[in-house]
C-alpha cells in the first residue's frame, strides 16, 4: 500500500500544474492515506490518463515535436521518419531537457515526502515551483501579458501568475519559437529547390518534377552538414 501511495504522488508531482490551487483536491490529498486500496488504484489510473496531455502542456515537447515534424516537409519526405520515430525522439529529448526540473522535484518534493518530512500538499506546492519557473523562463512577455490581461489578474511578480494564464501563454510561445526555428531550417532547402527548378527549366525539362531531382541533394546536404546533430544541439541549447 505504501508503494501505491508513493507511485500516485510521484506521478502527480511530476505533472501537476494547477491542482495545488484547488482546496477540494488539497483536502483529498491530505486524506490519501485513509483511502481504500481500490480507490487509490482508481485515482492512479485517472492520473495516468491525464499524463500525456499534461506532458504536452508544461514541458518542451511542443517545440521539439513541431520542429522535427516540419523538418520532414523541408526535406520533401513528409512520411519519413515515421510519426512513431518523431514522437519517440521528441519524448526522449523532452526528458533530457526537463531533467534538471525533474531532479529538482525529486530532491525537494518527492524525497522529503517519502521520508515523511513534508505533507502531501506541501510536496505538491514544492513540485510546482520548478515547473512554473521553467515555463516562465521560456514564455514571451507579450504572450504572458496577453493572458494576464484577459484573465484580469494583477500579479505582483511572475511567480504569482496563475497556471491557468501561464500554460496557454507558454504553449503559444513554444509554437512561435518552433516556427522561427523551422523557418531558418527551410531556407537552404528552398534555395536548392529553386536552383534545381531553374536548371530544369533552362534545359527544357519542365515535365520532370523538381522535387524528384532536388531530394537526393537535400538529403546529402543534410547528412554532410551533420543536420541531426546540429538540430538536436540547437533545440536543447534553446532552453539554456
Amino acid at each position: 500500500m505504501k508503494k501505491i501511495n508513493i507511485l500516485i504522488l510521484s506521478i502527480f508531482l511530476l505533472f501537476n500544474y494547477s491542482f495545488a490551487e484547488n482546496d477540494i483536491v488539497n483536502q483529498t490529498l491530505s486524506q490519501l492515506n485513509n483511502l481504500d486500496i481500490s480507490l487509490k488504484i482508481l485515482f492512479l489510473i485517472t492520473i495516468l490518463s491525464l499524463v500525456p496531455s499534461i506532458l504536452i502542456t508544461v514541458t518542451s515537447f511542443v517545440r521539439i515535436v513541431i520542429v522535427l515534424s516540419l523538418l520532414r516537409h523541408a526535406l520533401g519526405i513528409p512520411q519519413s521518419p515515421p510519426n512513431q520515430v518523431i514522437i519517440a525522439l521528441a519524448l526522449f529529448l523532452t526528458f533530457f531537457v526537463m531533467k534538471p526540473v525533474f531532479e529538482d522535484i525529486n530532491k525537494n518534493a518527492i524525497q522529503p515526502y517519502i521520508n515523511k518530512q513534508i505533507s502531501d500538499v506541501e510536496a505538491i506546492k514544492k513540485a510546482q515551483e520548478p515547473i512554473k519557473k521553467f515555463m516562465i523562463n521560456n514564455t514571451r512577455k507579450e504572450d504572458l501579458k496577453l493572458f494576464i490581461d484577459l484573465s484580469k489578474e494583477k500579479p505582483k511578480s511572475p511567480e504569482e501568475v496563475s497556471m491557468i494564464s501561464l500554460i496557454p501563454a507558454f504553449m503559444i510561445s513554444e509554437i512561435k519559437t518552433a516556427f522561427e526555428i523551422v523557418f531558418v531550417i527551410f531556407l537552404p532547402f528552398l534555395i536548392i529547390d529553386l536552383l534545381i527548378a531553374s536548371i530544369l527549366m533552362s534545359m527544357g525539362m519542365m515535365m520532370i518534377p523538381p522535387m524528384m531531382i532536388s531530394l537526393p541533394f537535400k538529403l546529402i546536404l543534410f547528412v554532410l552538414a551533420d543536420g541531426w546533430e546540429l538540430l538536436t544541439k540547437a533545440l536543447i541549447e534553446s532552453y539554456k
